[in-house]
């Protein structure tokens, strides 16, 4: 199973950015898939999650900002950040599992950075 994100960079403040997830090697529209974020010095957190059927789970910190979403045919999961602050500057990663209310997460993709400027 190979999990590959793409689409981070720089951006300003208030500003948008989309990421990307390609997955491959495995059924995907059997797995709910997330997206997690490292910043530098903290821990990893978690961001949003979408099941197969498309129901969807936020962290509170994003709600409202961030939009998760997925292509089935393309084997394919977004994160579409809008109104992007200092404080998601971090790592973003892809990784999938069984349900959005999982802790349990077994592949992850290699991650991508976001950088915000102030």
């Amino acid at each position: 199973v190979q999990l590959q994100a793409s689409g981070g960079g720089l951006v300003q403040a208030g500003g948008s950015l989309s990421l990307s997830c390609a997955a491959s090697g495995r059924n995907f529209n059997n797995y709910a898939m997330g997206w997690f974020r490292q910043a530098p010095g903290k821990e990893r957190e978690f961001v949003a999650a979408i099941s197969s059927g498309a129901s969807t789970r936020y962290a509170d910190s994003v709600k409202g900002r961030f939009t998760i979403s997925r292509d089935n045919a393309k084997n394919t999961v977004y994160l579409q950040m809008n109104s992007l602050k200092p404080e998601d500057t971090a790592i973003y990663f892809c990784a999938s599992t069984l349900s959005i209310w999982s802790n349990k997460y077994d592949y992850w993709g290699q991650g991508t950075l976001v950088t915000v400027s102030s």
